[in-house]
Parts: structure tokens; C-alpha cells; sequence
């Protein structure tokens, strides 16, 4: 039986991973869980899967989650998750959201667990510190739909020509409408997917696409990545090798698909699923980086190196946080990035404090002193 973390428990991709678990209680066992505030809900969790190690970011519900559950081993603040993943479990899912993510991964790989990665941060602003973790042992499993169908086509292959991501294009890619005066409740209503808020925002400017570029970069060692915009959302990346064939890897919407191949790798394990049936017309069209520069900013950061990334991601992540809280506009977001990017000199980082030091220190100068 496989021990998991489940680190972000309540949010999408931990519920998801969590409904694994449920479909198949006699091949895991949850010895870990956390969240950010909802204490109630991680509560209802720990003691539906009997759990004992438990983290909460919020450290004022330290009392309300121990009245829920008294005799468990609870964690507070940042340095839960990292308690966490150096704990028991055999396999670390880090479904939390932002750069609090990086030292669970750390503390994972350190431990040479196997870690299912959901956080984009992680890789995004530690990449070759990722990488080099990982040669001194663990493992690290995508979650996200598009590096999970990279990582399926690439199975059994070594030379390959270029990564192709699919982007659904988001809410507005196909809209005329003015990007300017583009709402909160229009920018979190992605058409396929169901996600957190800073998620469907970055979704809605084509970041996302752009954070993930940066994560195929460091995952599978290339930097000829390119995208396509797939509104159907059925075709979830492709891969070129050097004949000029084209692999590609397709399903459903849902994500429960590539987080249990995750949990699962190398098996498709069976699950009750519904048939895909594919649509007539499957479309790929060019991206627009006139109207959407965000994954072009992500480029420019892969080739610029040292802490670029960080600082790009940085940016993005005080940015979208100000337009959720309505203090700036839609496309005041990538072009706080662009300015941030132009501004900042780029420089080497050598180990995760120095990343957290680069980050809190551009977060900072965008949402404090607006």
C-alpha cells in the first residue's frame, strides 16, 4: 500500500487526488495532509482517512482544527508543508499553490521520496535546483494535463525534436472584447477546466501557458517547446521527434487522469471513466503574443537565465493578487510583469533561500507599493 502526503488537501487538484484514494482504498493510505485556512474541512478529512499528521498554513486556526481533531500531530505556518513532506509518506502530491511549494519539494526529494508535482512555482522559480536534487535521488511526477501527456508520449523514447503544449486559449483568446475592462468574475470562468482563482487568472492572460513552458524547460531538459491554441482541451500536448512524426496524447477534461497516472507511473491503473468520444473538428490554431505576451515574457526568461524566472514569476503572482483584490486592471497584470522584467538585473541564485529572498523582494516592491 502506497503512503501519501496530500499537501493543499482542499483545493482542486488535493479534492481530486483525494476522490483517488477514495476509488481505490486498498492501494493507498493518506499519513498527511494540509491546507491553507479551512480547518473544518481538513478536519472532516483527517478524520475521514484517519490521518494523524496534519499541516495548516493559517496558524490562528491552530485551535479551531485541534478542537476538531484533538489528538493529531498539527503543523503551522510555512514550515508545515516541509515537516510534511519529509514525513512518512511514500509519495509527496504538492497541490499547493504559490512559491511555498519549492521547499516541500525540497524536503521531498532530500528524503528521496516520489513527488507528484501540481505547483508550478516550484519548477518556474527552483528548476536547476529541482534538477539537482533529483540526482542525488527521488522522483518527480507531473500532474498538470500538459506535462502528463508529455511525459506519456516520451515513454519508451530518447530523440525528440520539440515539445508542442496545448493551450484551450482561456476565456478571452477567442472574445473582441476589451481586454482592459475584463472583470474578476470574467477572468476565474475558465470554459474547460475548474480551478483555484490565481489559476484561472493566469489562464486568462495565457501565463499559465507561459509557467508551464518554464516547467517542460527544466522536466524533460529542452528549450524547443512552442504551444498551439486547442479550444476542445481533448488534445493535451504533442511531442515532435526528429523523423517529423507527431505523438500526441488525448482525453477527457478531467484531472483526475493525470494525477493518478502520477500516483500509478509506469501502469494505467483501471478506473470507471466515460468513453472519449472525439468531436469532428479537433482545431490547432497559432497563438496571438500580440494580444497575449505572456508566454513570450516566460521565453525570454528561459534564455535569459539566473533568477529571471523568479522574478517573472514573482511579478505575475503580486500582480494577479491586485487585480483579484481590484486595485488594478486585466492587462495591468502582464504589463507589470514586462516593466518588472525590463527593470531587474538578472542574477545567478545558488540555493532555495536565495530564490525565496529574490521573490519576496520583487513581490513586495509590486503589492506594497501600489
Amino acid at each position: 500500500m502506497k503512503k501519501l502526503a496530500v499537501l493543499g488537501c482542499t483545493g482542486s487538484i488535493g479534492s481530486q487526488t483525494l476522490d483517488i484514494v477514495r476509488a481505490n482504498p486498498d492501494k493507498y493510505k493518506v499519513v498527511a495532509l494540509s491546507c491553507g485556512s479551512d480547518a473544518r474541512r481538513l478536519g472532516e478529512l483527517a478524520r475521514e482517512f484517519d490521518c494523524g499528521l496534519l499541516g495548516i498554513a493559517d496558524e490562528s486556526k491552530l485551535n479551531e482544527l485541534h478542537s476538531y481533531v484533538p489528538r493529531a500531530e498539527i503543523y503551522c505556518g510555512d514550515s508545515a508543508l516541509s515537516v510534511l513532506a519529509g514525513g512518512d509518506a511514500d509519495t509527496v502530491v504538492v497541490a499547493v499553490v504559490g512559491m511555498v511549494g519549492l521547499r516541500a519539494v525540497m524536503s521531498a526529494l532530500e528524503k528521496k521520496k516520489t513527488v507528484a508535482l501540481a505547483n508550478k512555482e516550484s519548477l518556474v522559480a527552483g528548476g536547476a535546483l529541482v534538477k539537482a536534487a533529483l540526482k542525488k535521488g527521488g522522483a518527480l511526477c507531473p500532474v498538470d494535463s500538459e506535462h502528463s501527456a508529455v511525459w506519456q508520449c516520451l515513454r519508451g523514447e530518447r530523440d525528440f525534436r520539440r515539445i508542442i503544449l496545448t493551450a484551450s486559449g482561456g476565456p478571452f483568446f477567442f472574445s473582441d472584447c476589451e481586454l482592459k475592462n475584463v472583470t474578476v468574475e470574467q477572468a476565474v470562468s475558465h470554459p474547460n477546466w475548474k480551478m483555484g482563482r490565481k489559476i484561472s487568472v493566469d489562464s486568462a492572460t495565457m501565463m499559465n501557458k507561459g509557467l508551464e513552458i518554464i516547467e517542460a524547460r527544466w522536466l524533460f531538459d529542452t528549450e524547443n517547446i512552442d504551444y498551439v491554441i486547442h479550444p476542445e482541451s481533448i488534445v493535451h500536448s504533442m511531442v515532435e521527434f526528429a523523423d517529423g512524426s507527431v505523438k500526441a496524447q488525448a482525453g477527457a477534461a478531467d484531472m483526475r487522469l493525470p494525477i493518478q497516472y502520477a500516483l500509478t507511473y509506469p501502469e494505467h491503473m483501471p478506473r470507471d471513466f466515460t468513453p472519449l468520444a472525439l468531436p469532428v473538428g479537433l482545431r490547432f490554431l497559432p497563438p496571438d503574443e500580440v494580444r497575449f505576451p505572456a508566454p513570450k515574457l516566460a521565453k525570454d526568461a528561459i534564455k535569459a537565465g539566473g533568477d529571471a524566472a523568479v522574478i517573472l514569476n514573482a511579478a505575475n503572482e503580486a500582480a494577479v493578487r491586485l487585480f483579484l483584490e481590484r486595485k488594478i486592471a486585466f492587462t495591468d497584470i502582464i504589463k507589470t510583469v514586462s516593466d518588472v522584467m525590463n527593470a531587474e538585473s538578472v542574477r545567478s541564485v545558488s540555493d532555495v533561500d536565495e530564490v525565496f529572498a529574490v521573490h519576496k523582494r520583487v513581490y513586495d516592491k509590486i503589492y506594497l507599493e501600489v
